[in-house]
């Protein structure tokens, strides 16, 4: 099955799926030291966007004309964005530091780091003879009230990553384990006990090895080599259900086992690889999992055949919450792709390597 250009003419399915409704959901312990992870690119562009915006507000003032709000714009610029910056990498180099603090010192921190980064730039505009005398109070006091701002950005971001990865995953593990799967996998145990009782015996370890893993304690990241084992277990368990009509083709690049993706995120695609691929087709489908390093960034892509006049649509809560729990972990870093194209079904994903 040929799948390295599925997706050159991308579009994507079933962009406005849902997540399940949950109440109550507790918040993880760990939000917190999420707060200042700013080691992230989207984390990094936009707070460098929005600085700049405050920064061609604040050069509209006094500002006679355009060229003299462009010339004090740049002005701005090459001091508010160094000071930027260098507030992203303090915070994000004390990130572990200010994890363990209490949030109204965290606040505090946050602003603190803001007004020396803004006399840091101020700093420069001095040293290069564009301001006289220096605001080094106004500069520290923009700072502080900046850095504030993007505190409590940070903190949303935070607040609505861990509720909103939990209640992903439970969906997503209430589509995974669903009753169906698991009696038909007992039953095709029991029937196997006899007759090929070693079968039976490997048939019960893969299912268990799933529900080991759906069990654990829940994990911001895990290794790709992981959850192509998790995916391996699930497949062998399909094999035996399906023979035959179930083909399997494994390209895994070993350059790419080690990086992060978040966890039970590749089992579900290929489960619906499965139920829209090999269920409804009676010669069975090609479902094909390849991996693959190229440069900075690691591709995933999961790829099955479809039957011809399939009618049988999923609702794409799976897809969507792979989307969701791969932007929240990777952001911009990220991306997520599905297409159908001439009977080939193959979802993408890029993570950075």
């Amino acid at each position: 099955m040929r799948d390295s250009r599925i997706l050159s003419s991308f579009q994507d399915l079933h962009p406005g799926a849902g997540t399940l409704p949950l109440s109550q959901m507790p918040e993880l312990v760990r939000s917190r030291e999420l707060v200042f992870d700013t080691c992230k690119v989207g984390v990094v562009m936009r707070a460098v966007l929005f600085v700049q915006a405050v920064v061609a507000v604040a050069a509209l003032f006094g500002a006679q004309s355009w060229w003299t709000w462009i010339t004090q714009m740049a002005m701005f610029t090459g001091a508010a964005v160094p000071a930027t910056l260098v507030w992203l990498l303090a915070v994000c180099a004390l990130k572990q530091v200010l994890g363990r603090m209490p949030m109204p010192a965290q606040w505090a921190a946050g602003s603190v780091l803001g007004a020396l980064a803004a006399l840091y730039g101020c700093g420069l505009l001095a040293w290069m003879g564009l301001v006289n005398p220096a605001p080094w109070l106004a500069s520290a006091a923009a700072g502080a009230l900046v850095a504030a701002v993007l505190v409590a950005a940070l903190v949303w971001r935070a607040k609505a990553r861990a509720p909103a990865g939990t209640t992903a995953q439970l969906a997503e593990l209430q589509a995974r384990i669903r009753p169906h799967f698991l009696f038909n996998t007992l039953n095709t145990a029991i029937a196997l006990v006899r007759e090929e009782p070693a079968k039976a015996e490997n048939l019960l370890e893969d299912l268990s090895e799933l529900f080991r893993h759906a069990l654990a304690d829940t994990k911001e990241a895990v290794p790709l080599w992981q959850e192509l084992e998790l995916a391996e277990h699930y497949l062998a368990i399909e094999q035996i259900r399906f023979g035959e009509r179930l083909k399997v083709e494994w390209s895994v690049d070993e350059a790419a086992s080690k990086a992060r993706l978040p966890p039970l995120i590749l089992q579900p695609l290929v489960e619906n690889a499965v139920k829209h691929g090999v269920e409804p087709s009676p010669e069975g489908a090609i479902v094909r999992i390849s991996t693959k390093r190229r440069g900075s960034v690691v591709v995933v892509k999961v790829t099955n055949t479809v039957p011809a006049g399939s009618g049988r649509r999923g609702h794409g809560l799976a897809l969507d919450n792979v989307r969701q729990r791969l932007t929240l972990l990777h952001d911009v870093e990220g991306r997520f792709q599905s297409a159908l194209v001439n009977g080939v079904f193959q979802v993408r994903l890029e993570i950075p390597a």
